[in-house]
């Protein structure tokens, strides 16, 4: 539980974003457990998220992350995001957030169908790839959207 210490130590480098504590018993469960026959695990899972969702929040550099007692040190909360990534936890706690929310608001755990839109959007010379098209004559991009009761837009 957070108690008035614990938030004095993360201060404003949280503005208060750090994890409340029904947000952290949602994600503590999907958290892989310490490997077996090495050293006990010393650090703080959840000053570690609240680190590495300081890094996303704010976009700083892994390297300007704020010193403990705020965090873990920089090459910690690295690794743990590494190892996570490699381990499939953020998709799996994506997953798992994703579907609690479709069943809170009375949908099915997965979509059922998905409508995908292509259009062609005018650009720089810069950029990535792109493609001609002769009817037009300035360069353009594919631009697709995914709609599943919400708009995404990814540039190709």
């Amino acid at each position: 539980m957070w108690t008035p210490e614990d938030r004095a130590l993360v201060g404003d480098y949280g503005s208060g974003q750090a994890l409340s504590d029904d947000q952290y018993r949602l994600l503590e469960p999907l958290i892989p457990s310490a490997k077996p026959g090495g050293r006990p695990r010393t650090t703080d899972l959840r000053r570690l998220l609240d680190g590495l969702f300081y890094v996303v929040r704010t976009g700083c550099q892994w390297r300007h992350l704020p010193p403990p007692p705020a965090f873990p040190p920089w090459p910690t909360v690295y690794g743990y995001m590494r190892a996570f990534l490699s381990a499939g936890t953020w998709e799996t706690m994506r997953h798992h957030l994703v579907t609690t929310l479709r069943e809170g608001a009375g949908r099915e755990p997965s979509p059922t169908a998905a409508i995908i839109d292509t259009q062609s959007v005018r650009t720089t010379e810069s950029g990535g790839p792109r493609g001609y098209d002769a009817a037009k004559s300035a360069p353009r991009r594919r631009a697709s959207s995914m709609e599943e009761g919400s708009i995404r837009r990814v540039v190709d």
